[in-house]
């Protein structure tokens, strides 16, 4: 049965068992790197792009006024910065078809 998610130990995991030369500990330094790279250019407010995969970029949202729910008293949101990923035409495209086949076994139908 497949996972329903990637942590970052199996992500280590395989990237481990895709380039054989690396050891695990190799390997998780190479993802804690790349990882932390990603992170604080977001920090700095910096775009990432990969091409083939998709961009990372920081999302400004603006100071609101939004509502208590319980007391329905109006409270001031502060405006935020969040790191936003926009996946790009290949990663999408490849979900797409992976969904479709996905769906189609289980209908019990098989493409040709």
């Amino acid at each position: 049965m497949p996972q329903d998610s990637m942590t970052r130990s199996d992500l280590v995991e395989e990237l481990a068992a895709r380039l054989t030369h690396l050891t695990r500990h190799d390997a998780e330094s190479a993802v804690k790197a790349i990882l932390d790279a990603v992170g604080q250019a977001l920090v700095r407010g910096h775009r990432i792009e990969i091409r083939g995969f998709g961009s990372f970029s920081v999302s400004h949202h603006p100071p609101r006024m939004g509502r208590n729910p319980r007391s329905g008293e109006a409270v001031a949101i502060p405006q935020k910065r969040v790191p936003h990923f926009k996946p790009g035409k290949a990663l999408r495209e490849a979900v797409d078809k992976r969904t479709s086949e996905m769906q189609a076994e289980a209908r019990g139908e098989t493409e040709a």
